[in-house]
């Protein structure tokens, strides 16, 4: 039986980034570190791979990023696309993460890239 890993593509995917800046964390949070990321399951040919169970961990490892507190910079990817999604189905900024927020807690086995993907073909509908 073959066996799935996500490498760094899959988890810069699943969590609405780029593959540089999952490249970026490895190096400035190697294992040892303070806020080291989560190491990953398997190495093939010197390339990580993680179990895709392990996603909802890397989400918590990066929310809890130094900087990452009230206005933690600029949203990612997903839910930029997901804010201008909801601005052009008539909300606001503030209604439209306030919604984000109670989806989120309503499914909290989602992450958030994963939610705004789904909010956003609800309003495709």
């Amino acid at each position: 039986m073959t066996e799935h890993y996500l490498g760094v593509l899959g988890v810069a995917e699943a969590l609405g980034v780029t593959r540089h800046a999952v490249h970026k964390w490895r190096t400035r949070y190697p294992g040892g570190s303070e806020h080291a990321f989560p190491e990953p399951d398997v190495e093939v040919d010197g390339a990580p791979g993680w179990r895709p169970d392990r996603v909802q961990e890397i989400v918590r490892w990066r929310e809890g990023l130094p900087g990452r507190g009230a206005g933690g910079g600029r949203p990612v990817a997903a839910r930029q696309e997901y804010l201008k999604a909801a601005m052009a189905r008539g909300l606001d900024r503030d209604e439209a993460l306030r919604a984000l927020a109670t989806f989120q807690e309503e499914f909290p086995e989602m992450s958030e890239p994963e939610l705004c993907a789904w909010l956003i073909e609800k309003f495709r509908r």
